[in-house]
């Protein structure tokens, strides 16, 4: 880590994850999207681990976006960004709700032209601590959210947007 500190990552913060598999590196830029410095700092932060007898396995390397079609972006996001507790981040486009921990997926707001019912309905499970739960439900039913039941509650509720796409918010795992 002390390698990694001595990078000029400038406009880029590391993001660190130590796991007993392996070690992950992210760089995320500062501003929006990858470009030639982001592949540069990359291919420096593999020349360190390589230094220190770590291997690059480019097998593992995925980003997963979960992508919400929407007819009315406006009012189906503010829902969303409550029940998955991401603050708005002045570095993202509009469009986009990224975890502040930069630990789970990124959720893009696709702006569609008409229903298409012959797709499926989104669903996510969001599981938080107990003394969280009633909170981010609370949120969520504020920015434009409803309870669709909370008969199994306090081990989860469900909620939708106002498209109907679903989300519980949990406090165990079932």
């Amino acid at each position: 880590m002390a390698a990694l500190g001595e990078l000029a990552l400038d406009d880029h913060v590391p993001a660190i994850d130590l796991r007993p598999g392996g070690v992950t590196v992210r760089l995320v830029p500062t501003g929006h999207g990858l470009g030639t410095r982001s592949v540069e700092l990359a291919r420096q932060v593999s020349a360190v681990a390589r230094e220190h007898g770590a291997l690059a396995d480019p097998t593992a390397v995925q980003n997963l976006v979960v992508t919400v079609d929407a007819l009315a972006v406006g009012e189906v996001l503010p829902f969303w960004r409550a029940v998955l507790g991401y603050p708005a981040r002045p570095d993202a486009p509009e469009d986009e709700l990224v975890d502040p921990h930069l630990r789970a997926p990124v959720f893009f707001f696709n702006q569609a032209d008409a229903p298409r019912p012959q797709r499926n309905r989104l669903h996510v499970d969001v599981f938080v601590p107990h003394d969280q739960a009633q909170a981010r439900v609370a949120a969520a039913v504020a920015a434009g959210g409803r309870l669709v039941t909370d008969e199994h509650a306090p081990a989860w509720w469900v909620l939708a947007d106002v498209e109907g796409n679903e989300a519980c918010v949990a406090t165990s795992a079932w």
